[in-house]
């Protein structure tokens, strides 16, 4: 792949990821803008197609290209790819769908780190299942009430809860966050 492909195809994949990489800032401290300069030479590149607007970008947009530039260029190809593929199941979803992804992304970063863990963990959980079990469980969840998911959700919760309380206290629980893109 050439290097002006894999450039837009990357500034693709951060436009779109952009609202999952820029962070809030704190009340009354507005974001820094980010000094095309203090980019290293693999940023640059990569970021090339803003390089003559840069100074124009909002300092959260700026921040969060910088942010999402550096993590391209920590990724293997392996992830790259998957990254690509990401995008391209993004691009593809209808913009409604893309807003409410994008709100509940917002709401699993406002949850507390305990909760987003369990989210976590019910994830993985969930990615080991049998493609059968997994359908019938979306099945049931999709013809479930508005009562009975609270039902299935405080279940859940009070299963994590009893595992969390009987897991010994020197046996930490390693786990690796998912990559979020």
């Amino acid at each position: 792949m050439t290097d002006r492909l894999q450039a837009l195809l990357l500034t693709l994949a951060l436009l779109a990821a952009a609202p999952a990489f820029a962070q809030e800032p704190a009340p009354g401290n507005p974001p820094a803008p980010v000094a095309w300069s203090s980019l290293s030479p693999q940023q640059q590149q990569v970021l090339s197609k803003f390089g003559g607007q840069w100074n124009t970008l909002p300092p959260a947009r700026q921040q969060a290209l910088a942010h999402g530039s550096d993590r391209w260029l920590n990724m293997s190809e392996a992830e790259r790819g998957q990254a690509r593929d990401r995008f391209t199941r993004w691009r593809a979803l209808p913009p409604e769908q893309r807003q409410a992804l994008r709100e509940r992304w917002q709401h699993f970063q406002s949850l507390p780190p305990s909760q987003q863990e369990a989210v976590r963990e019910n994830f993985r959980r969930f990615q080991q299942l049998s493609p059968e079990r997994k359908q019938a469980l979306r099945e049931r969840w999709q013809h479930a009430t508005p009562a009975q998911r609270q039902q299935m959700l405080q279940h859940a919760r009070e299963k994590h809860e009893e595992k969390s309380q009987s897991r010994p206290a020197s046996a930490p629980h390693a786990s690796a966050p998912p990559r979020m893109h």
